[in-house]
């Protein structure tokens, strides 16, 4: 079973920059659909939301319009690493943040990048603290 760990979160004012890495251990993320997921934990019951999707592939990426032009989600093949560069963070931004993947799909990752239901593998979240 894939494990996934995320790391990077912290405490950053409006306006900040955080970046958060996605790692396997054991795990290639070649030809993987890799996103990164957020739930706001003042809500109760909110599901998690997907707000950046690549496709190691042929790195094809996909933002929600919440993050587009802020946020980046990138690969690092070497490092087999997944990125998220959060810039220009928002109070609205705070969240845990998790990493999911999964394998072989390009058609879903190109027409479903954010149904969290189609990601096989999850980590267990890093905490983001956006604060004015």
């Amino acid at each position: 079973q894939v494990q996934l760990l995320e790391t990077g979160g912290g405490s950053v004012q409006t306006g900040g920059s955080l970046k958060l890495s996605c790692v396997a251990p054991g795990h290639t993320f070649n030809s993987n659909c890799m996103a990164w997921f957020r739930r706001d934990s003042d809500v109760p019951g909110m599901s998690r939301q997907g707000i950046a999707t690549i496709y190691t592939g042929d790195s094809s990426t996909y933002y929600d319009d919440s993050v587009k032009g802020r946020f980046s989600i990138t690969y690092d093949n070497a490092k087999n690493t997944v990125y998220l560069d959060m810039n220009k963070q928002k109070v609205t931004d705070s969240a845990m943040y998790y990493c999911a993947g999964m394998k072989n799909e390009a058609g879903l990752c190109r027409n479903y990048p954010f149904r969290s239901s189609s990601y096989e593998y999850w980590g267990q979240g890093t905490l983001v603290a956006v604060s004015s």
